[in-house]
């Protein structure tokens, strides 16, 4: 895919992740809630505009992850096959991509956490306008590092497995296509 085709995906992805993500991180909150209900709640408390909130966090946290994700995972595999003197096999790519998403989860995780600050933030709260800035200082002022770094392991965790098998089932398919 082209750099510049690239980009408009991860926004037209975006717009199709945002309001799934609100939804489900805001029935993890409200355990009581089903999905229905919070989906009922936030277009009736904040209009079909509620359904976006953290839409601009989110593109900001993509555009990281990717930019160190994708280079790393070439670097890796370049690397790997260089060393067995040998194109890598298609789940030692996967296993490239299981440490690039691992490590893009990593460095991204206090963006990710703005991004649920924001999502989560009570409407019309300074938090719910969407400034990523503000959230990451909000957090830093009352939380430190740890707080900056909340949920890092599972983050890893599911990244790398996600990593794992959609850019291992990626390779594999381009090797079948090519």
């Amino acid at each position: 895919m082209e750099r510049k085709d690239y980009g408009a995906s991860l926004l037209v992805a975006c717009l199709i992740r945002v309001p799934s993500e609100v939804i489900k991180q805001r029935a993890q909150v409200s355990p009581s809630s089903t999905t229905y209900h919070m989906l009922a709640s936030t277009l009736r408390q904040e209009g079909f505009r509620g359904l976006y909130r953290g839409y601009k966090s989110t593109v900001l946290r993509e555009i990281p992850f990717s930019l160190v994700q994708f280079p790393l995972w070439e670097f890796l595999k370049d690397l790997w096959s260089w060393k067995q003197s040998r194109p890598v096999d298609s789940w030692q790519a996967a296993v490239c991509g299981a440490f690039a998403g691992g490590f893009a989860a990593a460095v991204t995780t206090p963006l990710d956490v703005a991004k649920t600050r924001i999502m989560l933030a009570k409407a019309g709260s300074s938090t719910a306008g969407g400034n990523v800035l503000l959230a990451l200082n909000d957090v830093w002022r009352t939380h430190g590092v740890t707080g900056l770094f909340a949920g890092i392991v599972p983050r890893i965790t599911a990244i790398s497995l996600g990593g794992f098998i959609f850019l291992g089932a990626y390779d594999k398919a381009r090797r079948l296509l090519l």
